[in-house]
């Protein structure tokens, strides 16, 4: 016996629920913080904070799957799923297609799960793909689902699915738990370990041909929301990205038995890392875009395109801080054009000066270490 659902105990997972109970609080109390800090937001500012967040998370979600996303596209094509005015470019199917799922996610985060919202999840992030037999259905292949690594002539199997013929019938049952474990249903679980389990127990059927990742990180973004009570405002995909083989490795390993204390532990820490990132994130737009508002029709060109570079990729970005020297290979500008620049950008506020002479350096004043105002 070499996989968790070849068990005659599959699918009951054999954990401790006392091991999360202090992570699940936790998990709560900073749900709430960020809620909290979204709620008191002018209604254009908590839109600029779902749009950069969900944004994150879509460039990060295929990132893990080795595909690397345009992040303008990727914004333009939320504006559009949130009415909004768009730039009017044109958007590549694979940035259409993920935007679309995870607006779904958000908007129907406290509704069911049902095989028709994941077959429409599927279409829209297979958007664009021609070589699949299967999209917006589940896989029928005769073949083994397998997850492979290495040369072909010595592949190394990380895990093999269950067969096709009954993906239907574990899919039914895989439904049929998530709704009973909600808040509403007859066994509700805490939300760490409904995500974790949910999380592991789809990518073990790994019912699609492909998509299954980014599909089962949808879930787990889902259930956790629906935990909280609200929709998610997480940095989840950015987190397992950032610890990807990691992740792949916990979730090899939680397939091999139905003992899952271990997977569970992993997965909630990274749920609470990717906590402090969303809180970082939410508190770091809410500056970037009040600082922009300040600033509207001060700034030249120049200093528009440095500061939005700067603030491009969040807190932490740049490490080190931006020269005089880099301001002028970014902008064009001649070497007395950046000085006098960058002179006035902290004078109104908008960077900070460390340094002196050639270790002089300027960064944003509310990146994480530098003091708020």
């Amino acid at each position: 016996m070499q996989w968790n659902w070849q068990h005659p105990d599959w699918p009951r997972f054999r954990y401790r629920p006392d091991r999360l109970a202090l992570r699940e609080a936790e998990y709560l109390r900073r749900s709430g913080v960020a809620i909290g800090a979204a709620r008191h937001l002018p209604d254009d500012e908590r839109l600029t904070v779902v749009l950069e967040l969900i944004g994150t998370e879509a460039l990060k979600t295929s990132e893990i799957e080795g595909e690397t996303l345009d992040r303008e596209s990727v914004q333009s094509s939320l504006r559009k799923q949130f009415g909004l005015q768009t730039d009017g470019r044109r958007v590549g199917p694979a940035e259409r297609g993920i935007a679309a799922m995870l607006t779904s996610v958000y908007r129907n985060h406290g509704g069911p799960l049902t095989e028709a919202l994941l077959f429409e999840w599927h279409r829209e992030v297979m958007q664009g793909r021609s070589d699949l037999a299967q999209v917006g259905g589940y896989r029928r292949h005769e073949e083994p689902m397998q997850v492979v690594s290495g040369p072909v002539y010595e592949l190394k199997v990380h895990f093999e699915a269950p067969p096709s013929a009954v993906v239907p019938r574990e899919m039914a049952a895989f439904l049929e738990w998530f709704t009973a474990t909600g808040a509403g249903g007859g066994s509700p679980l805490p939300a760490l370990t409904r995500a974790g389990l949910a999380h592991l127990y789809f990518e073990t059927l790994h019912p699609f041909e492909d998509g299954n990742g980014r599909v089962g990180r949808a879930i787990a973004e889902m259930a956790l929301a629906q935990g909280a009570g609200q929709p998610a405002l997480s940095a989840l995909s950015l987190v397992l990205q950032r610890h990807r083989s990691a992740y792949y490795n916990a979730l090899e390993a939680a397939s091999r038995s139905l003992e899952v204390d271990e997977w569970l532990d992993w997965f909630a820490d990274r749920v609470l890392e990717a906590q402090r990132s969303a809180l970082a994130s939410i508190e770091f737009i809410i500056h970037k875009t009040r600082l922009l508002d300040r600033l509207r029709g001060r700034l030249n060109a120049r200093q528009e395109k440095a500061l939005l570079r700067l603030m491009r990729d969040g807190p932490g970005a740049f490490v080190g801080g931006l020269s005089a020297g880099k301001y002028t290979a970014l902008t064009g500008a001649s070497a007395a054009t950046a000085t006098r620049d960058l002179a006035e950008l902290v004078e109104w506020g908008a960077l900070v000066r460390t340094g002196e002479k050639k270790g002089t350096r300027y960064g944003l004043p509310f990146e994480p270490d530098r003091p708020r105002e």
